[in-house]
């Protein structure tokens, strides 16, 4: 292969979707529903009619959103060509309404989307009315009953810090360590009806923010003390915990990567 063919330029990108339609990020080959992965590599493919393998920061389960998702890719072609030309528009046309490229990169080799990140940030929306939205059902977890904002902020400052999140892993996904560490997390309301969970971490396990937040749930609406959260987390046996919320009120919301890698990102 001559020096030219092998040249490789990775290309950095943000991407937003609606997971309502998809069996979650990561690319099957069986069942009816696709995964936001296979549309976006094909359509990438298409565009620059060459294949390419797609990483990401992370999985999204099925029906799970994402505001900025962070992916990469490597191709053949020279940066030159992606300078003269708006990458992200040019997939639009390939694209459903549903998954749109935000921003693109020109990235150094040694980013990666998926081990390069550093932390991330998850929202979780409830709906809290007596009635429920038809506007809102693909985006928020509706609960019928009056929440208790102070109980769910009490619950969550026993998450913060580094600890074993075992209780809150779904099988599925073999990880060396469920060991995790939490920097931020709380609730609050944006506007009248609506809660938001705001979960700030290292990193997380398979459906791990869905179960706390259904386990948060749940000891608030049975008015138990806040703080069995702490004998839970301790248990490290999922059984313990509360029932997983539903996707669609899950966000992926951030992602971040060291200040050094991302002065070496140009935009493009």
């Amino acid at each position: 292969m001559s020096e030219i063919q092998s040249a490789r330029t990775r290309i950095r990108f943000t991407v937003s979707y609606d997971g309502t339609d998809y069996c979650g990020w990561q690319r099957q080959y069986h069942g009816p529903l696709k995964s936001v992965q296979h549309v976006l590599q094909d359509a990438i493919e298409t565009l620059l009619q060459e294949k390419i393998t797609l990483f990401a920061s992370g999985r999204t389960d099925a029906g799970v959103h994402a505001r900025a998702q962070v992916c990469h890719f490597d191709t053949v072609r020279p940066p030159s060509a992606f300078e003269k030309w708006d990458f992200p528009w040019a997939l639009k046309a390939l694209l459903p309404p549903s998954i749109s490229v935000k921003k693109a990169w020109l990235a150094p080799s040694d980013f990666h989307a998926t081990i390069s990140a550093s932390h991330k940030i998850y929202h979780y929306y409830v709906f809290n009315s007596f009635r429920r939205s038809p506007f809102l059902h693909r985006y928020a977890h509706w609960v019928r009953k009056p929440m208790n904002l102070s109980h769910l902020n009490a619950s969550s400052q026993f998450i913060l810090g580094k600890h074993d999140f075992k209780s809150f892993q779904t099988k599925g996904t073999i990880v060396v360590s469920t060991v995790r560490k939490i920097y931020g997390a709380r609730w609050d309301q944006p506007r009248p009806h609506m809660f938001r969970f705001t979960i700030d971490g290292q990193g997380f396990l398979k459906q791990m923010v869905r179960n706390i937040v259904g386990t948060q749930l749940a000891l608030e609406r049975e008015a138990a003390d806040p703080a069995q959260m702490q004998s839970i987390i301790k248990a490290l046996d999922r059984k313990v915990a509360g029932p997983s919320a539903p996707p669609q009120g899950l966000f992926l919301w951030q992602v971040y990567y060291p200040k050094e890698l991302d002065n070496r990102c140009r935009e493009l």
